[in-house]
Order: structure tokens, then sequence, then C-alpha cells
């Protein structure tokens, strides 16, 4: 197995210090300057990609063409949407000024917030490393990267791309463990990025705390599906079984959980075992299109919620074969999963799905909005008013309708949580505000200034301008 070389601590207050000094010219660069730097970032990742679907099948045995769907396609449709939008982000964006304020105008000016940490996840790594990283660039900062020590292929091959594009005083890797986040942590970055765990989210903002450093946290959580009476079963099992079973169920907007009406049910649980034997055939362990568990741990936890929910006498529908020899466990279905139970209280990151069955609408909705809000929502429905009535009844950071997780490959959407599931958003125009300090800016262009009328020494003149204003402006 490829092994990671851990940054020194030594090594990561040099490359802190050399930022520091070097943020304030990152942040002067223009447009066509930074447009330059994604454009040759682009250049140079696409020349790896054949070294990145290695990687990543290396890490977890990951399809090459779901390395190209799931690793490569966001970030160059975020790197061209970026390339295509980023003068009209930069430019000043004028505001309306107050009639009390006559004689002046505002503006916004959206400024780099300076050096940045990235720490990302094992589950999409490049993915989840490069995209955060193309918005910093975009906002004119510098950037410390950690990536997950779970996926080191994926990681060395992240260090070399960056090594080619960037020079270590404005973009630097390092690699490690818990050890090497915990001593970044402790540094006063201006800003920083984690996608992972709602657990270790606490853990990062705490530590920002410190520093009264910005944060964004990408988080997670159990995202619902509903599938109420007027949905059609058979597709919203395909793209359930496809949005669930992907990565192995490595994906923080996986369909976590489903609650299907009861006329539903049957025909959505067939449908999905009929898709997942047409995506990867009837003996799933030799399909080169499913990948494993990233590794022992996550592999034993897994287990370890099935095993809880066997003996709370869950029913399975499909699935439940593991090989722990290869970190294998096939796509799973179950039914009455219990409230206490794991795979309810816990996310489950993994090819288990617990399926419920309900009658009346606000019987999920009391559900839902018992559990911390979700990283996203799914809604099956031919019913607008169902769809409706979901939607304003319930909390998320996304949601898509009549489609699982596919809200995320729209650079036009904000992608992120809220409260349990995140902070702050990502994505695009999101993104590069994410990195950026907006600074309010008013300029007093006429020598007359209507606030003089009003200052000290007072008057009934200058109260009756006052109650005017409060009355009127």
């Amino acid at each position: 197995m490829n092994t990671l070389t851990q940054t020194s601590v030594q090594d990561i207050q040099a490359i802190f210090d050399k930022q520091m000094a070097y943020h304030q010219e990152v942040s002067q660069s223009t447009a066509s300057e930074r447009i330059a730097k994604l454009k040759k970032f682009k250049k140079v990742f696409m020349s790896h990609r054949d070294e990145i679907k290695e990687a990543l099948y290396k890490d977890y045995r990951k399809h090459p063409s779901e390395v190209d769907l799931t690793e490569i396609y966001p970030i160059t449709g975020d790197l061209k949407h970026t390339i295509s939008h980023l003068r009209k982000w930069m430019s000043k964006k004028r505001v309306a000024t107050p009639m009390a304020l006559l004689g002046s105008s505002s503006y916004v000016h959206y400024e780099p917030k300076g050096v940045c940490l990235i720490i990302s996840p094992w589950n999409f790594p490049v993915n989840l490393t490069f995209g955060p990283l193309i918005s910093a660039i975009a906002a004119g900062n510098c950037v410390m990267l950690k990536p997950s020590e779970h996926t080191p292929h994926a990681s060395n091959i992240m260090a070399k791309i960056i090594g080619e594009v960037f020079d270590p005083r404005e973009v630097a890797v390092c690699s490690g463990g818990v050890e090497v986040s915990k001593n970044l942590l402790d540094l006063p970055f201006h800003h920083i990025f984690f996608t992972g765990a709602p657990s270790i989210g606490k853990i990062v903002m705490a530590a920002a705390a410190k520093n009264l450093t910005s944060v964004s946290l990408e988080l997670g959580g159990k995202s619902p599906t509903i599938v109420d009476e007027s949905a059609n079963a058979s597709m919203a099992g395909r793209r359930i079984a496809w949005a669930k079973y992907l990565n192995n169920g490595q994906i923080c907007i996986a369909p976590d959980y489903i609650y299907v009406h009861e006329s539903k049910k049957d025909a959505l649980v067939e449908s999905i075992n009929k898709n997942i034997k047409k995506m990867y055939g009837d003996d799933v362990v030799t399909s080169e299109s499913y990948c494993r568990i990233v590794n022992d741990k996550h592999f034993n936890r897994i287990k370890c919620y099935m095993d809880d929910a066997i003996e709370k006498d869950v029913k399975i529908l499909a699935g439940a074969k593991l090989d722990e020899s290869q970190d294998f466990i096939s796509p799973t279905i179950v039914e009455n999963a219990g409230d206490q139970s794991d795979l309810m209280t816990e996310e489950i990151f993994g090819p288990v799905l617990p399926i419920r069955v309900y009658k009346d609408n606000d019987e999920v909705i009391a559900a839902i909005n018992k559990r911390e809000r979700p990283l996203a929502m799914y809604i099956y429905s031919k019913k607008q008013k169902n769809i409706n009535h979901f939607i304003s009844n319930t909390r998320a950071g996304g949601t898509c309708i009549n489609h699982s997780a596919i809200h995320f490959f729209n650079n036009n959407l904000p992608f992120g949580g809220v409260n349990n599931s995140g902070i702050g958003k990502a994505h695009g125009e999101w993104g590069f505000t994410a990195f950026s300090n907006e600074r309010a800016v008013l300029k007093q262009w006429s020598p007359f200034s209507a606030i003089e009328l009003m200052t000290a020494p007072y008057s009934n003149f200058k109260q009756t301008l006052i109650d005017l204003s409060i009355k009127y402006f």
C-alpha cells in the first residue's frame, strides 16, 4: 500500500509563515492572472487523469468511469464555470444608498480572506479537495491543503499536481493523519474549509474559535428520501439505487433512509432490487463497477450497524452479504429498523438502505424534524401540493425533486448544509464568496452631506430633519 510522508510541525509552520508573508502579493492578482492560474491547473489536472483513476482504484477499487463521473467531471465543470464568471464575481457590486446619506454612493468590494486551510475527506478525495481550492484561488488566497490519509494514492497524485502548478508560497499540501490536522488547526488561518463528519466539524469549529477564524463546514448527516403515493416507483427506485450505491454508499448526500407510502412500498423495493442487478449483476462481488469500503475501520463500523439492526429484528429485503477480506458489503435494503437502532441514529455512509412505510404526510414530516437538519432531502412525487408541503415544513441544505444527489453538479446552485449538516455554502459564486471578505465601501462624492445637517449642536430645526428622516427616509 502506498504511504504518505507526514509533514512535520516545523515544515507546517515554515509553509504557513511563507504564505503569510506572500498572501498580500497574491491578493493583488488581477482577474486575468487568476484565470491564467486556473487554466494552467486545468491543463495539468487533465494531464494526470489516468493517474488519478489508477490512484483511486488502488485506494478502494473505484471504477475508472466512476472516477470520471464523480471526481474528474465536477472539477473540470467547476473550473470552466469559474473561468467564465470570475471577472463578474470580482467586480464591484453597486448597492443603493438611502436618501439620508445623499451625496454618497455605495458598493461591495470582494477581497481575499488571506491564508486558508482546506481539510478534505477520503470519500471523493480529488473532488472535495480541488473543488474548494478552485474557489480559494479564484478569490485570490493562499492555501494549505490537508487531504485524507485514508486514500494515500489519491493524496500523493494531488500533491504532485499541486507541485506542478503552484508555488508552495501560494498553495501547498500537508500530508499525514490526525496529528497533522491538529497541528494545522493550531495556526491562525484567515479561513478554514472543512469537509467531513459533524463530530469532527465541531472540533474544527472549536479550534477556529480560538483565533476567531471564519469557517465553512461541509458536513453530512442522515439525508431522508420521501416517495409519496403519486410517485413513479419504477423511476424512483432506479434513481435512488444509483445515488445510494454509487461509491459504495460513501457519499455525504446519499439517500440515508426512505419513507415510502404504503401503496408504493412493494413496487419501490422491486425497482431498487432490479436496478441493483442491472448496475452490478447477480453476483455483486464480481462486479468491476462496484467499489469497496475504504478500509477495515469503516467496514467494521457498518458491519456493527447491521449486526445491531439484526439483533433488533430488522427485516432484510436484499443484500447483507459481507466479505471482510476485501472490505465488501453488498447493496443492502432493510425494513423495520427501529428509531434507536444504529442504522437510524448514525449516518450510515455505506451501502445499507433502511426503508420505512408511512400513511400520512405529516407523520413523515414529524419524523424528519425530530432529527438534526440534513445535508440533503429527496422528494419523489407528482403532486405539487405534496412537494410544497414537504419543503415548507422541513429544513435541509439542498433538495432534489424526482431525483437524488444531482444538485451537487449544478454550479449555479449553492451547496452546503444547515446547522448540524454544515455552515456556509460552496460551488460557483457561493464558493468564491466563501473565500472572500465582502468589504462595504461608501464614497462621499459630493461636498454636501445630508448627515452633517443633523450633527451636534442639536436644535429644533435639526430635530425636525431627524424626524423627517426617520419617517420618510
